[in-house]
Parts: structure tokens; C-alpha cells; sequence
């Protein structure tokens, strides 16, 4: 769920950076994650033999590839996709990544519809051999949008910068990243002729800044195993609504034996959010667990404490929560598991704003408590290029929120918390497919069931979701990636009229098409809501119709 990290078939392969980007999808946004994946693994050193590496349940046959595609456990957010995403993977510069004297930097340019402009430097160095960098700069923006031309614009912009040094002994990284995103609530209600609205009330901006620091031995000698992160962020809108946020991560593994091994999380949490109030908000953490491993089965069980205090709500309690996971391998290549955890997740202002940037000012934030989360399922890949995964989900909540829009302005939302025990059941299917690199693809779907207790709808949570992503090497200079995406489901609420609407159905095709001119320059064509809906994700904000850009991009 939103935050929580739940320890499966292989030890400690837990994205604990906490310093995620924050990423507040507009519509007809293009994104360049895959960009930066890749530019980082062109640059990446090889991973050093650590200790816990020994204790993954299964280890792959040499020379045989593993499965990059796996489910990803629904969070708080149920799986929303962000509509009109990026549309990732084949792209000129993945082309190249694995040629001699390869071109990893680049710069590229592009404009569309809608008054679109999309501008992106990126410069990734290895100065020394246990040395790395990188750098990307990043601007998109439309000046104008669905309603009322400029009064739907936005602009977002990025510079990220990080490192990595690793020695023989140990790895570290850092990062520094600014992101500033200006947009404006355009959903008002329709104005009378002759009415201009003034854009200055409904324009948003957020600044956000990071830092993150990491810290991991790589010493295959040293018993013990451990890696510690920490990350500092800040956020502020235009309204004064400001949020500090200083997390610190550790892992360690301690072999007792050759099948036996002690682990431990730890998690601190300190941050500050201030709006009409001052919140004062910490979270505490401490898991320690117990895996045995053998060549047939895992099985791992502790004990997840967390404490939480929030001096607004005067809030401070200790919870535990169980942390007990089984993967057995019948046969090789196939893998059964279930688990039954629970946890505290951690919702923030930041955090809240990435999954609904149009909430309103003194929004409420809580965290949210997942008392049990039951789940039981298969995964797989085959010799052929064939991996599969299906998972059901059982899970009890307090506080489980959503959003909906607010009653004394329906043009802001407000996070409406459920103070009860909310159920929510989680069918989750995917199976993807690789021939050679030339040709992938994944399909991906989540079937969720809402039993709400103190509230009465989920409001804008989807009861269905699927994701199915396509990339084709027609040659070597042309590739042609696909996104289409279904959300089924959303519920809405005006509760100035108390009328409840049933928000059609989300249907979004995207298309992306690079082709190589030379070994420097290559254009895109960048295609998305082919389809030309105007869906509406929440209420009152239709999102823009078939938007397109196009451009250049220059290697070196």
C-alpha cells in the first residue's frame, strides 16, 4: 500500500529511498522516466557479491535472463495510473546504450498543440571508475488547456543531479532535485457571457526541493549487511501551505547460519506541515524478522512496531502489526507465496498532492493504518520469455481516504478519511512477454472491492484498472512504444446539490515513435489520448483531447 514495504521471496530489495521525485501529472504530459533509468544504468557499476545476496530463495540459471517486469502491491492510491503517462521504453537512446562508444548525453526539443513545449538536457559522466554522475534539466509546458484557454495552462520544471561513488568496500550516493509546478483550478463552474475569470485566484504553484544521501557496505566479507539512507525534503504552495519532511532508512542482515538469517528495518520519520495549523508529525518504525531459506522455500516472521504522533490531532500510539511471508517453489521457475502483514503508511502533503494535485488549502492529512493485509499468489516466467503474476489481497483499514470534491469550493478537493474498518478486496493479474528485445509487452489489471464503514462511497477510487504497455524495434533506427489504459469505476459527489455521478469510464491510448535520422540526431513523435476523450479522472476537470508533441534530439 501507499508506503508500506513488503518483504517477499528475496531479502532486502526494498526501494527504500525515500526521496521519491514529486510528480504531479497534467494531462498530455511527457514524461523522460525511462530516459533517466536508463542513462543511470548506462553509467551503473556492477553489483558487488553481499552477503544477503546468498539468501534469495531461488537463483536463476547462468546466462538465463530475470523477469523485469513484476506486480507492484496496489497502494493507498488503488492503482491509479497516471493517465496520458509517459510512454516509455524503446527510444533512440536505448538503441545505443549497449554500442561501442556509446552517446549518453543529449539535449532535445519538441513543441504541439495546445501551445506545448518540451525542452530536456541531460549529461551523465564516469570521471574516474568508481566514479558517476549525473545531471537533467526539464521543462514542459502548455500555455493553454481544456477550459477557457489559458486559464487551464501548466508548466512544470525539473533539475535533478546525482552521484554514486563505490568502492571495494562500500557504495555511496547522492541526489539533489528541484521540481516547480504552476497550474490553475479550472474547475469552476461555466460563467456567464461577459464574465472573465480572474486567473490570478485560481493559479497553484508548488516548489519542492530534496536531498538524499545513502550509505551501503559491499564489503562480501563483512558479516553483517547494512544500508543506511536518509533524504530531506520541503514543499510550499502559493497559498503558504509549506511541509518539511527528514526520513531515515536502515537495513542490516545477519547470518546465522547458511539457511538462517536475523533482519532488520528501522524507519524515522520527522517532519512539519504548516497551513492554518503547524502539525508537528513523526513516525517511528522498527521490524525485526527471522528468514530461513532453502533450495525449495523462504519463509520469514517478525514483528512491525511503529510508533506515530501528530500534535494537531493529538495523536501518539504504538501499533504492531505482523510481518510473516512464505514463498515456496514447487517446481523451478514458479513460485507460490502469501503473506499476512500489516502496517502504519504514511501519508503526507506531498505525497497526497502527487496522487490529486487540485486539493484545496488546510486539506486533512492522516496517516492510514493497514491493521491486516492477507495475500496469497503465483508468479512465474517461463524459458521462453513468458513471466506472469496473479495475487488476491485481503486488507482491513483505519483512516482509508479519498477524495472528493469539496463542499465550499468543488472546484478544490479534500482528503475524506474513513474513521471505521474499510475492507478492501484486490484481484491483481499481469503477464508480460519479451522476443529478443525487439518486441515487449505487459498486460496489467486490478479488480478492487470497497466495503466502506463510517463514509458513504470511495469517492474517485476505481473498482478496475488495466494497464497494457507495448514496445517494437521495427529496425535499427525506428521504435514505436504503446500505452493503453482502462480506469472503471469513479464515483463523484456535489455536495452543495448532494447529487452523485458515475464518471464515464477512462479509456487512454498513447503512442511514441523515435526515429534514428543519424548517429546524433534522432525526431519523436510523441501521441497521446489518440483516442480524443475529454474523460474527466476527478470531477469538473476534463482532461485535454488527442495532444501531441514533436521534436529533435541531439546526442553526444
Amino acid at each position: 500500500m501507499t508506503h508500506s514495504k513488503i518483504l517477499r521471496s528475496s531479502l532486502f530489495l526494498l526501494a527504500l529511498g525515500f526521496s521519491s521525485q514529486f510528480a504531479v501529472a497534467q494531462k498530455g504530459e511527457i514524461e523522460s522516466q525511462t530516459y533517466e533509468i536508463l542513462k543511470d544504468k548506462s553509467i551503473e557499476f556492477a553489483p558487488a557479491d553481499r552477503v544477503f545476496d546468498k539468501v534469495q530463495p531461488v537463483k536463476g540459471e547462468t546466462g538465463k535472463k530475470k523477469v523485469s517486469y513484476q506486480i507492484i502491491d496496489p497502494e493507498i492510491n488503488m492503482a491509479s495510473p497516471k493517465l496520458t503517462p509517459a510512454v516509455a521504453a524503446s527510444s533512440d537512446e536505448q538503441s545505443r546504450k549497449d554500442e561501442p562508444d556509446v552517446l549518453n548525453n543529449y539535449v532535445k526539443a519538441g513543441g504541439g498543440n495546445y501551445g506545448r513545449f518540451l525542452g530536456e538536457l541531460f549529461v551523465g559522466g564516469r570521471p574516474k571508475e568508481d566514479l558517476a554522475y549525473t545531471v537533467q534539466l526539464k521543462h514542459l509546458s502548455a500555455a493553454n488547456g481544456p477550459v477557457d484557454g489559458k486559464n487551464s495552462a501548466n508548466a512544470a520544471t525539473g533539475f535533478k543531479i546525482g552521484g554514486k561513488y563505490i568502492r571495494e568496500k562500500y557504495k555511496v550516493d547522492a541526489g539533489f532535485n528541484f521540481d516547480r509546478k504552476n497550474y490553475y483550478f479550472y474547475g469552476y463552474k461555466p460563467q456567464p457571457d461577459g464574465v472573465v475569470v480572474d486567473r490570478d485566484t485560481i493559479r497553484q504553484t508548488l516548489n519542492q526541493f530534496g536531498f538524499n544521501l545513502g550509505f551501503e557496505n559491499t564489503d562480501a566479507s563483512v558479516l553483517v549487511d547494512y544500508s543506511v539512507k536518509t533524504s530531506l525534503n520541503s514543499l510550499k504552495d502559493r497559498y503558504n501551505a509549506s511541509e518539511i519532511d527528514w526520513g531515515t532508512n536502515l537495513t542490516a542482515s545477519v547470518p546465522i547460519s547458511e539457511t538462517f538469517f536475523a533482519l532488520l528495518e528501522a524507519d524515522a520519520y520527522v517532519s512539519q506541515r504548516v497551513d492554518y495549523f503547524t502539525y508537528n508529525r513523526n513516525l517511528f518504525r522498527v521490524k525485526p524478522t527471522f528468514k530461513y531459506v532453502n533450495d525449495m522455500f523462504s519463509v520469514s516472521a517478525g514483528i512491525n512496531a511503529v510508533n506515530e504522533t501528530d500534535s494537531q490531532l493529538d495523536i501518539n500510539r504504538t501499533k504492531a502489526f505482523p510481518a510473516v511471508n512464505l514463498d515456496v517453489t514447487p517446481i523451478s521457475g514458479v513460485h507460490i507465496f502469501a503473506g499476512w502483514n500489516g502496517d502504519i503508511v504514511r501519508n503526507t502533503l506531498k505525497s497526497m498532492l502527487s496522487e490529486n494535485q487540485w486539493l484545496g488549502p488546510n486539506v486533512l492529512v492522516m496517516n492510514t493504518e493497514k491493521t491486516s493485509d492477507i495475500s496469497a499468489g503465483v508468479k512465474g516466467e517461463t524459458g521462453t520469455g513468458i513471466n506472469y503474476e496473479g495475487k488476491v489481497a485481503y486488507t482491513s483499514y483505519r483512516n482509508f481516504y479519498s477524495y472528493n470534491n469539496s463542499l465550499s469550493d468543488t472546484s478544490r478537493f479534500s482528503a475524506i478519511f474513513d474513521p471505521g474498518k474499510t475492507k478492501v478486496l484486490t484481484i491483481s493479474a499481469q503477464a508480460g512477454y519479451n522476443f529478443n528485445e525487439l518486441f515487449k509487452t505487459s498486460l496489467k489489471a486490478n479488480f478492487f472491492d470497497y466495503a466502506v464503514d463510517k463514509v458513504e462511497e470511495p469517492w474517485h477510487r476505481p473498482d478496475l484498472t488495466l494497464n497494457w504497455f507495448n514496445a517494437l524495434t521495427i529496425s535499427k533506427k525506428l521504435f514505436v512504444t504503446a500505452d493503453f489504459y482502462i480506469l472503471r469505476g469513479l464515483k463523484a459527489k456535489n455536495f452543495q446539490t448532494g447529487e452523485v455521478t458515475k464518471l464515464p469510464v477512462i479509456a487512454d491510448l498513447n503512442l511514441k515513435i523515435d526515429y534514428l535520422l543519424t548517429r546524433n540526431f534522432s525526431a519523436f513523435v510523441n501521441l497521446n489520448n489518440v483516442l480524443g476523450k475529454r474523460y474527466q479522472r476527478y470531477q469538473y476537470y476534463p482532461q485535454q483531447g488527442l495532444n501531441f508533441i514533436a521534436g529533435l534530439s541531439f546526442s553526444f
